[in-house]
C-alpha cells in the first residue's frame, strides 16, 4: 500500500514539475547575453524562475522531513546509506527481472525503486537549481563559474532523460489501471493508493 498524498505534497510536486518543464523549455531557446547587453526575455525568465525553483525545492525537502509518517520519508527518497532499503531495491529489481525472464508482466508494486527514483529526480532538480543560482549570483565570470555552468548544462541533459522516462512510466501505470496521475494531481481528498508511492 502506498503512502497518502497530502494537499501540500501534491502542490509541491506540481510546482516542481511546472518549473522543471519551464526551465528545460527556456534552455532550448535562450541565449546568454554578452557583457553590457540586456538579457532577452527567455534568459531572464530562466534565471528568476530558476531561483524560484530552488526555493520550491528547499520547501519540498523541508516538508519531506516534517510531513505525516504515512507519506514517503526522506530515508525512502535517499536510501543509499541504508542496507535494508538497498536490499529492498535489489529484491524488487530481481523480481522484475525474474518476471521478464519468465514472460510474465512485472509487478507494478515497486515502492522501494519508485521512491528512490523520485529521490534521484529531486536531487537532480536541486543540483540544477543550486548550480544555476550559484553561477548567476556568485560565480559569473570566474573559473569556478565556467566549471559550474558546464556541470549545470550536463545535468540539464540528464533531466531531459529523467523527465521523459518518469512521464512514460507514469502514463504506463495509468494505462494499466494504477491511477498514479489521478491520485497525485486529482482534486479529491488525499487517499491511500494501492501501488505507486508518493514523493
Amino acid at each position: 500500500m502506498s503512502p497518502a498524498r497530502s494537499y501540500l505534497t501534491r502542490f509541491l510536486h506540481l510546482s516542481v514539475l511546472v518549473v522543471v518543464i519551464h526551465q528545460l523549455l527556456t534552455s532550448t531557446v535562450m541565449e546568454r547575453p554578452t557583457p553590457g547587453d540586456d538579457p532577452e526575455l527567455p534568459y531572464s525568465l530562466h534565471t528568476w524562475i530558476g531561483a524560484a525553483a530552488l526555493f520550491v525545492l528547499m520547501l519540498f525537502w523541508i516538508w519531506t522531513l516534517l510531513r505525516d509518517r504515512r507519506e514517503t520519508r526522506l530515508s525512502q527518497l535517499v536510501p543509499w546509506f541504508s542496507p535494508s532499503r538497498l536490499r529492498a531495491i535489489g529484491e524488487e529489481a530481481f523480481g522484475v527481472a525474474r518476471d521478464i525472464v519468465q514472460w510474465r508482466a512485472p509487478s507494478l508494486d515497486l515502492s522501494a525503486i519508485s521512491s528512490a527514483v523520485h529521490g534521484l529526480g529531486l536531487l537532480l532538480a536541486t543540483f540544477l537549481a543550486a548550480s544555476g543560482a550559484a553561477w548567476f549570483f556568485v560565480l559569473t565570470g570566474t573559473p569556478y563559474g565556467r566549471a559550474i555552468l558546464r556541470l549545470h548544462e550536463l545535468a540539464g541533459n540528464f533531466m531531459w532523460a529523467y523527465l521523459v522516462g518518469h512521464a512514460t512510466m507514469a502514463l504506463l501505470h495509468q494505462a494499466l489501471g494504477e491511477k498514479v496521475i489521478s491520485r497525485m494531481f486529482g482534486f479529491g481528498a488525499p487517499t491511500h493508493g494501492s501501488a505507486a508511492p508518493a514523493e
